[in-house]
């Protein structure tokens, strides 16, 4: 079964399905005042070479103009900067540094993606100002402190992946906002996370959903208790202790993936009435099981 570093590769994916091939020759002035800024902020490393003052911005390389956007016809929609995870020699990482503010001007980004660099600082919270976010990558690098509570005020957001990084701190009571019916992609895993899984997660009882399964995964986390379960154990916080039976699967899920924990019971027969044309992923290995499999 997909691992989380799998599960994580679902992101860059999804980019190229959202997307067009095609780039908008026009460019806005302010985007392009906006750009010039940020390579500026980041000491016009080589990434940059062809954002020039003479050329459109919509032809700039890691630049995406949607052309198919009602009234956004020359602004800037997609940022990429991303180092090449498998070079043939080390090298260096194309962006050190924080993220600069100037990214806001950039009213119509869709997609942010800057993974595979070495960014530091705090993911900063500025960027909930910019609406139009469905997809923000900000996976390996060196970001510290704490998830920004005001990303779950982003409407269109789709995924955020903060994975591989030094992140600390709990997950935001906030995100508990996000549609439970359909709630954006979030991939956590390798921080230094901590502290209890929020209960506005699982309101009203402790039921895993996407965004559960996928931080579980030998995190810091402790889960909610559910119903009528016991309080989490705390004294081995790098696993989590929950009974099986005591969980209530959403019939909508599409992955679990709770293996190396200290999971006990049996897999409660429920886990049937999940929707089985997109439950892709169910792995439980390496816990305390035990009884019988449930029958399809």
């Amino acid at each position: 079964m997909a691992s989380i570093s799998t599960t994580a590769a679902v992101l860059p994916l999804l980019l190229l399905l959202l997307l067009p091939l095609a780039s908008a020759s026009k460019c806005n002035k302010d985007d392009k005042r906006a750009l010039l800024s940020i390579k500026s902020a980041f000491n016009n490393a080589y990434h940059f070479a062809s954002w020039t003052s003479t050329s459109a911005c919509c032809d700039w390389y890691g630049v995406e103009c949607d052309p198919g956007v009602p009234g956004a016809a020359g602004r800037v929609t997609g940022l990429f900067v991303i180092t090449d995870s498998n070079p043939p020699l080390p090298q260096t990482p194309l962006l050190v540094g924080n993220i600069p503010s100037a990214i806001t001007r950039l009213t119509h980004l869709s997609v942010l993606l800057l993974s595979w660099n070495s960014l530091s600082g705090p993911i900063p919270p500025f960027l909930s100002q910019i609406p139009s976010l469905t997809i923000v990558d900000l996976s390996f690098n060196l970001f510290s402190g704490s998830i920004p509570a005001e990303l779950a005020n982003l409407p269109a957001l789709l995924g955020l992946d903060f994975s591989r990084n030094r992140l600390t701190g709990s997950i935001p009571a906030s995100f508990g906002n996000f549609p439970k019916a359909s709630p954006p992609q979030l991939v956590f895993n390798h921080n230094n996370l901590s502290g209890d899984l929020p209960r506005e997660l699982g309101v009203p009882e402790w039921s895993v959903n996407r965004f559960i399964a996928q931080q579980v995964d030998r995190r810091r986390f402790l889960p909610v208790r559910g119903g009528e379960g016991h309080p989490a154990d705390r004294s081995q916080p790098e696993r989590v202790r929950v009974r099986f039976e005591q969980v209530t699967f959403p019939v909508n899920l599409t992955s679990l993936d709770l293996n190396h924990n200290e999971i006990t019971g049996t897999i409660p027969a429920q886990i049937n009435q999940v929707e089985p044309n997109f439950f892709s992923e169910f792995n439980v290995s390496y816990n305390r099981l035990c009884g019988e499999i449930p029958p399809e």
